[in-house]
């Protein structure tokens, strides 16, 4: 009986670990690098140790080391669109940050398009809306990807930039906790939760219960942050958007808030087009400029 016994336990054992060893096996380039930019498409680690979070890379030329940049992209609440989701490339912002000299990381985070697997950042109803957990959510699926791509040969450890859109941003709020020497500065695109509540512009879910997160997040934060809004946000208007750069200022977060004009029908999805980033570029520039912490000037 022991020599079965034993077999069993081997047997439950590989079971159990043959998720993980073929997402860790998987992790990496999954294609060759293309135009532009160097694009490529890598596989990374999630928090499902069983589901590879897919991402687009873009790198400039050479071997580096480039300090990284990652792009955080918005989500939603329907299942269906997180289903249909294409891969998010943000390619004018991507373009932007390579001429600058950084690798630029696009993941796509769980319960999303192609990476699939559970949805871990979702909200709840609007009665019961957790916006502080769904960014923590978040933030951790940004810092997996992150870290993972620190190990490679041409990415610098220090001195990261997180962009973060809309609920993408409202991530990297939740990540300016961070050691500010691995993240250096957020910039953060009309970051939220709630907006469009039932479909309807300028309809925040639970604004208040939005706003005491906010607060919540800059009581831990580290890293400053600049925070971007067009004129003609529906989702998260300059009005209410600087009511919560204000909360989580007042929690003890650095955060510098900047109103941009109006681009498109629709100012939400500004940073997806070339329009807004051209509105926007001297804005995050700025952002980019920021000594890193702990590296000697020359």
């Amino acid at each position: 009986m022991r020599p079965f016994r034993t077999f069993v336990a081997l047997v439950c054992l590989f079971a159990l670990s043959a998720p993980l060893a073929r997402a860790q096996t998987g992790l990496g380039p999954a294609g060759a690098e293309g135009e532009p930019w160097r694009r490529q498409a890598w596989l990374l680690p999630s928090s499902d140790a069983a589901t590879l979070a897919h991402a687009l890379l873009f790198r400039p030329p050479g071997h580096g080391p480039f300090r990284l940049a990652v792009i955080a992209h918005a989500t939603t609440q329907n299942i269906l669109r997180r289903a249909q989701m294409l891969q998010p490339e943000y390619r004018a912002l991507a373009a932007h940050l390579v001429a600058r000299g950084f690798a630029v990381l696009v993941p796509e985070r769980l319960g999303h398009g192609a990476t699939g697997g559970r949805y871990v950042e979702d909200q709840g109803g609007c009665d019961e809306a957790d916006y502080a957990r769904s960014g923590r959510a978040t933030a951790a699926e940004i810092s997996l990807a992150l870290d993972y791509l620190r190990t490679q040969d041409f990415a610098r450890k220090d001195g990261a930039v997180v962009l973060g859109h809309s609920a993408g941003g409202w991530g990297a709020l939740a990540l300016a906790g961070a050691d500010p020497r691995v993240v250096s500065a957020i910039v953060a695109f009309a970051p939220g939760r709630g907006g469009h509540a039932n479909d309807f512009p300028n309809q925040i879910c639970a604004p208040h219960t939005l706003t005491a997160a906010a607060a919540e997040f800059g009581k831990a934060a580290r890293v400053p942050v600049t925070w971007l809004v067009a004129a003609n946000d529906t989702y998260f208007s300059p009005v209410f958007s600087r009511q919560l750069a204000d909360a989580f200022r007042r929690g003890g977060g650095k955060v510098d808030f900047r109103p941009l004009p109006a681009v498109g029908s629709e100012g939400h999805w500004m940073i997806e087009t070339e329009a807004g980033v051209k509105i926007a570029s001297g804005e995050f520039d700025r952002a980019l400029r920021a000594p890193v912490a702990g590296r000697k000037k020359r």
